[in-house]
């Protein structure tokens, strides 16, 4: 046997790369931009390191509220009662971001989650852990565990708020992982993050996302803000087919945020897109096969590829399918036989599978000895 390289020449991508997009500059400390479809980075800075999250690590408290409801131990008619812990900690007492729940309050979950998201209530965050949990402490086990669970590998969590602590932190590539979850897991419960404004007890607080009125086809997440991590965003914004998920933090006012946040989103829509590569079960190339009762055998890529790319200076993606020749009888569909190598200038080589498209019996005695004799005398195909 020996090691078979095609170019797929039937498989040219075209006008796809730039060497390079234009070059992004931003303001903020902590930058991660993110294609939600495929998970590619498109401009990353300080993007994992652990950090200050303030407020964004609601996201992680919303994520396991949202998970509860969704596996039915939790439902958004239950109710909550508000400690004096929970009001002196988070609510107007301490003077932070708060849901104004008095003491003895009793609260809906459905209210809890929209007091979290959209009012950055401290107060809510503390009374959802509490009476999950038992206390903040506990729910904090509870938050650790779920990001172990999401491989958000530079995150830890103290608390429910992200109230400032020495040991709470999280990369800016975990927030936006964790935003990618949020949407794909709780599609039911998502749009609560677009919501404009909340009213509770007759206070009418408004959403803190500045890109939900700068930018039309924003929809969520979370921003925060502490003197530690400054000002800062997790925003998502869906344009068409396409939707990008950003984080920054480290800015130094609201209004910055608002600018460095629609700057980068807008970049990255600008100067990438997204280029379906492969089909799936397309047929990438007929390898000969050794011993079997057919000649030869189609591989195939098992699910759509599609690769995040820059849009201007274009060069052709380099496409190469490597296998064995020829591919020994018998084969099973299914098997993985070679792989296609991406090769995109100036990025990571990309490796996809590729697998027999259906079963190959092998040959009877006979059929081996005369298949052997011609192998001998001609080599294969």
């Amino acid at each position: 046997m020996k090691l078979y390289t095609k170019w797929i020449s039937a498989v040219v991508v075209t006008a796809l790369l730039s060497s390079s997009a234009a070059a992004m500059e931003t303001k903020a400390k902590n930058v991660i931009l993110m294609d939600y479809d495929t998970g590619e980075y498109l401009y990353t800075e300080n993007a994992f390191v652990p950090v200050a999250p303030a407020s964004m690590s609601k996201l992680m408290t919303v994520y396991i509220l949202f998970d509860k409801l969704k596996n039915g131990s939790l439902s958004l008619e239950d109710v909550f009662t508000v400690s004096e812990n929970a009001w002196r900690t988070g609510g107007a007492a301490s003077g932070s971001s708060t849901m104004f729940l008095p003491v003895g309050d009793k609260v809906t979950v459905e209210n809890l989650i929209k007091g979290i998201i959209i009012q950055s209530g401290n107060d809510a965050c503390i009374t959802a852990a509490e009476n999950i949990a038992g206390s903040e402490e506990n729910f904090a086990a509870l938050m650790n565990a779920k990001a172990k669970e999401l491989s958000l590998k530079n995150s830890h969590f103290v608390n429910s708020t992200g109230l400032p602590h020495p040991d709470h932190r999280m990369s800016a590539e975990d927030l936006a992982k964790l935003a990618r979850a949020l949407i794909q897991d709780f599609p039911e419960y998502y749009p609560v993050f677009a919501q404009k404004s909340f009213t509770y007890h007759n206070i009418v607080q408004g959403n803190r996302n500045p890109l939900l009125y700068s930018m039309p086809d924003a929809d969520g997440l979370k921003t925060g803000h502490t003197a530690e991590a400054g000002f800062c965003l997790t925003a998502s914004v869906k344009r068409g087919d396409r939707r990008l998920i950003g984080v920054m933090t480290g800015m130094k006012s609201n209004k910055e945020r608002s600018e460095e946040a629609e700057k980068l989103m807008s970049w990255g829509f600008r100067e990438f897109d997204n280029y379906k590569v492969f089909k799936q079960f397309q047929r990438i190339v007929a390898a000969p096969v050794y011993m079997g009762e057919e000649k030869k055998i189609d591989l195939i890529v098992n699910e759509d590829i599609v690769l995040t790319l820059p849009r201007s200076k274009a060069r052709d993606v380099k496409l190469t399918a490597v296998y064995d020749k020829p591919v020994k009888a018998p084969i099973s569909q299914g098997d993985r036989l070679g792989e296609v190598k991406i090769e995109v200038p100036g990025g990571e080589t990309k490796i996809i599978p590729l697998y027999a498209d259906h079963s190959v019996r092998k040959l009877g005695f006979w059929g081996r000895i005369m298949s052997n004799v011609k192998y001998l005398l001609f080599g294969a195909e």
